[in-house]
Protein backbone atom coordinates (compact mmCIF):
# COMPACT_ATOMS: atom_id res chain seq x y z
CA UNK A 1 0.00 0.00 0.00
CA UNK A 2 2.71 2.43 -1.04
CA UNK A 3 1.62 4.10 -4.29
CA UNK A 4 -1.11 4.52 -5.88
CA UNK A 5 -2.09 2.21 -8.73
CA UNK A 6 -4.59 0.63 -10.89
CA UNK A 7 -8.11 1.47 -9.26
CA UNK A 8 -8.88 -2.14 -8.21
CA UNK A 9 -11.17 -4.09 -10.02
CA UNK A 10 -10.68 -1.71 -13.03
CA UNK A 11 -8.57 -2.51 -16.45
CA UNK A 12 -7.55 1.69 -16.64
CA UNK A 13 -4.54 2.30 -15.10
CA UNK A 14 -5.20 5.50 -13.48
CA UNK A 15 -1.26 6.67 -13.55
CA UNK A 16 1.32 7.01 -15.98
CA UNK A 17 4.74 6.83 -14.24
CA UNK A 18 7.23 8.29 -16.50
CA UNK A 19 10.89 7.22 -15.78
CA UNK A 20 12.61 10.25 -17.34
CA UNK A 21 15.83 8.84 -16.53
CA UNK A 22 17.61 6.08 -15.06
CA UNK A 23 20.79 8.41 -14.05
CA UNK A 24 21.53 9.02 -10.30
CA UNK A 25 24.14 11.46 -8.80
CA UNK A 26 23.66 9.39 -5.39
CA UNK A 27 23.80 5.25 -4.80
CA UNK A 28 21.79 4.65 -1.69
CA UNK A 29 22.06 1.60 0.00
CA UNK A 30 18.37 0.18 -0.50
CA UNK A 31 17.72 1.69 -4.16
CA UNK A 32 17.26 -1.29 -6.20
CA UNK A 33 17.14 0.57 -9.65
CA UNK A 34 19.97 -0.28 -12.28
CA UNK A 35 20.93 3.36 -12.78
CA UNK A 36 23.65 2.90 -16.00
CA UNK A 37 23.29 2.00 -19.39
CA UNK A 38 19.79 4.10 -20.50
CA UNK A 39 19.09 6.90 -22.37
CA UNK A 40 17.23 9.67 -20.51
CA UNK A 41 13.04 10.41 -22.24
CA UNK A 42 13.58 13.15 -24.50
CA UNK A 43 10.82 16.05 -24.12
CA UNK A 44 9.20 14.84 -26.97
CA UNK A 45 8.65 11.33 -26.08
CA UNK A 46 7.84 12.67 -22.27
CA UNK A 47 5.43 15.13 -24.44
CA UNK A 48 3.95 12.64 -26.01
CA UNK A 49 3.41 10.06 -23.89
CA UNK A 50 1.48 12.95 -21.98
CA UNK A 51 -0.75 12.66 -24.95
CA UNK A 52 -0.97 9.13 -25.03
CA UNK A 53 -2.38 8.68 -21.40
CA UNK A 54 -4.57 11.61 -21.68
CA UNK A 55 -6.50 10.33 -24.63
CA UNK A 56 -6.11 6.73 -24.69
CA UNK A 57 -5.90 5.38 -20.86
CA UNK A 58 -6.95 8.10 -18.66
CA UNK A 59 -10.42 7.72 -19.32
CA UNK A 60 -13.58 10.51 -18.12
CA UNK A 61 -12.06 10.48 -14.61
CA UNK A 62 -8.49 11.51 -15.67
CA UNK A 63 -5.55 10.27 -13.74
CA UNK A 64 -2.43 11.28 -12.36
CA UNK A 65 1.15 11.88 -13.99
CA UNK A 66 4.15 10.81 -11.63
CA UNK A 67 7.80 11.88 -12.71
CA UNK A 68 10.38 9.22 -11.29
CA UNK A 69 14.15 8.00 -11.89
CA UNK A 70 16.83 7.42 -11.24
CA UNK A 71 16.89 11.36 -10.03
CA UNK A 72 14.40 13.07 -12.57
CA UNK A 73 16.08 16.20 -12.13
CA UNK A 74 18.89 15.04 -13.82
CA UNK A 75 17.27 15.76 -16.95
CA UNK A 76 15.64 19.16 -15.75
CA UNK A 77 14.34 20.31 -19.37
CA UNK A 78 12.24 17.11 -19.42
CA UNK A 79 10.78 17.81 -16.16
CA UNK A 80 9.84 21.56 -16.60
CA UNK A 81 8.38 20.13 -20.36
CA UNK A 82 6.40 17.73 -18.42
CA UNK A 83 4.85 19.72 -15.99
CA UNK A 84 4.15 22.50 -18.22
CA UNK A 85 2.41 20.15 -20.83
CA UNK A 86 0.41 18.48 -17.80
CA UNK A 87 -0.80 21.96 -16.26
CA UNK A 88 -2.63 22.30 -19.40
CA UNK A 89 -4.14 18.99 -19.72
CA UNK A 90 -7.62 18.42 -18.01
CA UNK A 91 -6.93 14.66 -17.75
CA UNK A 92 -4.05 14.89 -15.67
CA UNK A 93 -5.45 15.57 -11.69
CA UNK A 94 -1.95 15.45 -10.25
CA UNK A 95 1.36 15.58 -10.85
CA UNK A 96 3.87 14.12 -8.87
CA UNK A 97 7.56 14.81 -8.93
CA UNK A 98 9.74 12.74 -6.70
CA UNK A 99 13.04 13.73 -6.24
CA UNK A 100 16.24 13.73 -3.69
CA UNK A 101 16.13 17.11 -3.73
CA UNK A 102 20.10 18.10 -4.38
CA UNK A 103 19.00 19.76 -7.76
CA UNK A 104 16.30 22.03 -6.46
CA UNK A 105 16.03 25.35 -7.14
CA UNK A 106 13.98 28.73 -7.01
CA UNK A 107 12.84 28.28 -10.78
CA UNK A 108 11.49 24.53 -9.89
CA UNK A 109 10.06 25.89 -6.72
CA UNK A 110 8.48 28.64 -7.98
CA UNK A 111 6.75 26.73 -10.82
CA UNK A 112 5.50 23.88 -7.49
CA UNK A 113 4.23 27.09 -5.70
CA UNK A 114 2.54 28.04 -8.33
CA UNK A 115 0.56 25.17 -9.42
CA UNK A 116 -2.59 23.09 -8.23
CA UNK A 117 -1.74 20.09 -9.39
CA UNK A 118 1.92 19.29 -8.51
CA UNK A 119 3.16 17.77 -5.62
CA UNK A 120 6.92 17.20 -4.50
CA UNK A 121 7.83 14.61 -3.55
CA UNK A 122 11.63 14.45 -1.71
CA UNK A 123 13.30 11.83 0.05
CA UNK A 124 14.78 12.66 3.66
CA UNK A 125 15.34 9.80 6.07
CA UNK A 126 15.69 11.85 9.15
CA UNK A 127 18.54 12.38 11.26
CA UNK A 128 21.79 13.61 9.46
CA UNK A 129 23.69 10.45 10.23
CA UNK A 130 21.07 8.23 9.66
CA UNK A 131 20.56 9.61 6.42
CA UNK A 132 23.67 9.86 5.16
CA UNK A 133 24.65 6.57 6.47
CA UNK A 134 22.29 5.65 3.64
CA UNK A 135 22.32 7.84 0.86
CA UNK A 136 25.55 7.71 -0.36
CA UNK A 137 27.32 10.24 -2.66
CA UNK A 138 27.23 13.86 -2.75
CA UNK A 139 25.92 15.73 0.40
CA UNK A 140 22.11 15.62 0.16
CA UNK A 141 20.69 16.16 3.86
CA UNK A 142 22.22 19.92 4.16
CA UNK A 143 20.84 20.46 0.63
CA UNK A 144 17.09 20.02 1.66
CA UNK A 145 17.62 21.28 4.87
CA UNK A 146 18.69 24.52 3.83
CA UNK A 147 15.48 25.13 1.89
CA UNK A 148 13.26 23.61 4.92
CA UNK A 149 11.65 27.25 5.16
CA UNK A 150 10.70 27.47 1.61
CA UNK A 151 9.78 23.84 1.71
CA UNK A 152 7.75 23.65 4.86
CA UNK A 153 5.59 26.70 3.59
CA UNK A 154 4.90 25.00 0.34
CA UNK A 155 1.50 22.87 0.57
CA UNK A 156 1.99 19.72 -1.67
CA UNK A 157 5.49 19.09 -0.42
CA UNK A 158 5.59 15.76 0.64
CA UNK A 159 8.40 14.23 2.47
CA UNK A 160 9.11 10.44 1.80
CA UNK A 161 10.99 9.26 5.61
CA UNK A 162 12.45 5.67 3.78
CA UNK A 163 13.16 2.76 6.75
CA UNK A 164 16.06 0.27 5.70
CA UNK A 165 15.93 -2.28 7.82
CA UNK A 166 19.34 -0.97 9.73
CA UNK A 167 17.13 1.71 10.75
CA UNK A 168 14.40 0.49 12.06
CA UNK A 169 15.01 0.62 15.47
CA UNK A 170 15.69 4.44 14.71
CA UNK A 171 12.13 4.93 13.02
CA UNK A 172 10.38 7.03 15.49
CA UNK A 173 13.38 9.31 16.40
CA UNK A 174 14.09 9.69 12.68
CA UNK A 175 10.48 11.08 11.79
CA UNK A 176 10.68 13.29 14.99
CA UNK A 177 13.73 14.74 13.45
CA UNK A 178 11.34 15.74 10.51
CA UNK A 179 8.77 17.10 12.18
CA UNK A 180 11.25 19.23 14.21
CA UNK A 181 12.75 20.68 11.02
CA UNK A 182 9.10 21.84 10.46
CA UNK A 183 7.78 19.12 8.21
CA UNK A 184 4.47 18.15 8.19
CA UNK A 185 3.30 15.77 5.15
CA UNK A 186 4.80 12.62 5.25
CA UNK A 187 5.45 8.97 3.13
CA UNK A 188 6.90 6.07 5.22
CA UNK A 189 8.62 3.62 3.10
CA UNK A 190 10.08 0.89 4.79
CA UNK A 191 13.24 -0.98 2.40
CA UNK A 192 11.28 -3.28 -0.19
CA UNK A 193 12.67 -6.53 -1.43
CA UNK A 194 15.74 -6.39 0.87
CA UNK A 195 16.13 -9.20 3.63
CA UNK A 196 14.73 -7.92 7.27
CA UNK A 197 15.88 -10.13 10.27
CA UNK A 198 13.32 -11.23 12.75
CA UNK A 199 14.91 -8.73 15.42
CA UNK A 200 14.47 -5.57 12.63
CA UNK A 201 11.08 -6.84 11.57
CA UNK A 202 10.07 -6.25 15.36
CA UNK A 203 11.65 -3.13 15.69
CA UNK A 204 10.30 -1.93 12.35
CA UNK A 205 6.94 -2.69 14.53
CA UNK A 206 7.67 -0.75 17.46
CA UNK A 207 8.94 1.88 15.74
CA UNK A 208 5.63 2.58 14.22
CA UNK A 209 3.64 1.98 17.09
CA UNK A 210 5.91 5.25 18.28
CA UNK A 211 5.29 6.93 15.20
CA UNK A 212 1.68 5.99 15.51
CA UNK A 213 1.37 7.89 18.74
CA UNK A 214 3.08 11.21 18.19
CA UNK A 215 0.76 11.68 14.63
CA UNK A 216 -2.42 11.23 16.84
CA UNK A 217 -0.91 13.24 19.43
CA UNK A 218 -0.06 16.09 16.93
CA UNK A 219 -4.00 15.35 15.74
CA UNK A 220 -5.46 15.69 19.48
CA UNK A 221 -3.60 18.99 19.67
CA UNK A 222 -5.45 20.12 17.08
CA UNK A 223 -1.92 20.70 14.36
CA UNK A 224 -2.17 19.71 10.41
CA UNK A 225 -0.31 16.43 9.70
CA UNK A 226 -0.70 14.50 6.68
CA UNK A 227 0.76 10.73 6.16
CA UNK A 228 0.16 10.28 2.23
CA UNK A 229 0.16 6.13 3.30
CA UNK A 230 -3.49 6.60 4.75
CA UNK A 231 -4.41 7.19 0.98
CA UNK A 232 -2.71 5.12 -1.37
CA UNK A 233 -2.83 1.65 -2.49
CA UNK A 234 -1.12 -0.99 -4.43
CA UNK A 235 -1.27 -4.69 -5.42
CA UNK A 236 2.80 -5.12 -5.28
CA UNK A 237 5.00 -3.05 -2.50
CA UNK A 238 7.24 -0.93 -4.12
CA UNK A 239 6.65 -0.53 -7.21
CA UNK A 240 3.95 0.80 -9.12
CA UNK A 241 1.51 0.31 -11.51
CA UNK A 242 -0.31 1.64 -14.36
CA UNK A 243 1.21 2.90 -18.01
CA UNK A 244 4.75 2.91 -17.78
CA UNK A 245 7.04 4.55 -20.00
CA UNK A 246 10.54 3.44 -19.83
CA UNK A 247 13.75 5.55 -20.21
CA UNK A 248 14.12 4.19 -23.54
CA UNK A 249 10.52 4.78 -24.44
CA UNK A 250 9.38 1.13 -24.33
CA UNK A 251 5.85 0.93 -22.09
CA UNK A 252 5.27 -1.63 -19.74
CA UNK A 253 2.54 -1.89 -17.20
CA UNK A 254 4.78 -2.17 -13.87
CA UNK A 255 8.03 -0.67 -13.30
CA UNK A 256 9.63 -3.92 -11.80
CA UNK A 257 12.22 -3.58 -14.00
CA UNK A 258 13.66 -0.31 -12.96
CA UNK A 259 15.38 -3.19 -10.49
CA UNK A 260 18.62 -4.47 -11.19
CA UNK A 261 17.54 -7.70 -9.47
CA UNK A 262 14.58 -7.96 -11.88
CA UNK A 263 16.45 -6.18 -15.27
CA UNK A 264 15.81 -9.23 -17.05
CA UNK A 265 11.97 -9.30 -16.87
CA UNK A 266 11.91 -5.99 -18.96
CA UNK A 267 12.05 -8.21 -21.90
CA UNK A 268 8.83 -10.22 -20.74
CA UNK A 269 6.71 -7.11 -19.27
CA UNK A 270 7.09 -5.13 -22.04
CA UNK A 271 3.68 -4.61 -24.10
CA UNK A 272 4.55 -1.98 -26.80
CA UNK A 273 6.30 1.34 -27.16
CA UNK A 274 5.12 5.23 -27.95
CA UNK A 275 5.20 3.99 -31.56
CA UNK A 276 3.03 0.97 -30.73
CA UNK A 277 1.48 1.01 -27.68
CA UNK A 278 -0.64 -0.98 -26.46
CA UNK A 279 -4.80 -1.48 -25.49
CA UNK A 280 -6.23 -1.04 -22.18
CA UNK A 281 -6.81 -4.64 -22.15
CA UNK A 282 -3.60 -5.98 -23.22
CA UNK A 283 -2.10 -3.26 -20.55
CA UNK A 284 -4.47 -4.74 -18.04
CA UNK A 285 -3.43 -8.39 -18.59
CA UNK A 286 0.35 -7.81 -18.74
CA UNK A 287 0.15 -6.34 -15.23
CA UNK A 288 -1.34 -9.50 -13.99
CA UNK A 289 1.32 -11.47 -15.97
CA UNK A 290 4.16 -8.96 -14.33
CA UNK A 291 2.68 -9.60 -10.46
CA UNK A 292 2.90 -13.33 -11.15
CA UNK A 293 6.45 -13.41 -12.70
CA UNK A 294 7.26 -11.36 -9.91
CA UNK A 295 6.96 -13.35 -7.23
CA UNK A 296 8.24 -16.50 -9.00
CA UNK A 297 11.47 -14.97 -9.46
CA UNK A 298 11.98 -13.10 -6.33
CA UNK A 299 13.93 -15.17 -4.00
CA UNK A 300 11.65 -16.44 -1.02
CA UNK A 301 12.93 -15.20 1.63
CA UNK A 302 13.23 -11.56 0.23
CA UNK A 303 9.58 -12.13 -0.76
CA UNK A 304 8.92 -13.36 2.46
CA UNK A 305 10.58 -10.16 4.04
CA UNK A 306 8.77 -7.47 1.90
CA UNK A 307 5.59 -9.05 2.71
CA UNK A 308 6.32 -9.29 6.28
CA UNK A 309 7.90 -5.11 6.02
CA UNK A 310 4.79 -4.12 3.88
CA UNK A 311 2.75 -5.56 6.78
CA UNK A 312 3.80 -3.51 9.28
CA UNK A 313 3.42 -0.10 7.36
CA UNK A 314 -0.41 -1.90 6.80
CA UNK A 315 -0.64 -2.44 10.74
CA UNK A 316 0.23 1.14 11.22
CA UNK A 317 -1.74 2.52 8.56
CA UNK A 318 -5.10 0.45 9.84
CA UNK A 319 -4.46 1.29 13.52
CA UNK A 320 -4.14 5.22 12.33
CA UNK A 321 -7.17 5.24 10.70
CA UNK A 322 -10.00 5.58 13.40
CA UNK A 323 -8.18 8.61 15.02
CA UNK A 324 -7.87 10.21 11.55
CA UNK A 325 -11.19 9.73 10.46
CA UNK A 326 -12.84 11.00 13.95
CA UNK A 327 -10.33 13.85 13.48
CA UNK A 328 -12.39 14.38 9.84
CA UNK A 329 -15.47 13.93 11.60
CA UNK A 330 -14.74 16.59 14.16
CA UNK A 331 -13.67 19.04 11.80
CA UNK A 332 -16.69 18.77 9.81
CA UNK A 333 -18.93 19.33 12.62
CA UNK A 334 -16.98 22.25 13.58
CA UNK A 335 -19.56 25.80 12.98
CA UNK A 336 -17.94 28.05 10.44
CA UNK A 337 -16.56 31.28 11.93
CA UNK A 338 -18.81 34.02 12.21
CA UNK A 339 -17.10 35.94 9.75
CA UNK A 340 -17.94 33.22 7.10
CA UNK A 341 -14.64 31.90 6.65
CA UNK A 342 -14.21 28.43 6.53
CA UNK A 343 -13.42 26.44 9.51
CA UNK A 344 -10.09 25.56 10.55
Amino acid sequence: MVEDSVAPGSARPRQLILTVTRACDLRCSYCPTVKDGFPSLSIDDAVRALHLFADRYAGPHGGDVKLFGGEPLLAPDVVHAVLEEAERLDAVRRIYLSTNGRALDARLLGRIAESDKTILTISLDGRPDDHRKYRRGPESYDTVVALRGTLAGMPRVVVTQTIPPAAAVHADANFAHLLGLGFRRFNFLPGYFLAWSDLQLRALRAGFGRVAVRVRGEWAEGRPLYVRNLFTWAPTPFFNEGLIVDSDGTIHPSNVGLAGSFDDLRGRTAVGTLDDPPSVEALAAAAERTRALLEATTPPKILASTRAADAELTRFVRGLLPSWAARRRARRARPAPADGTPAP
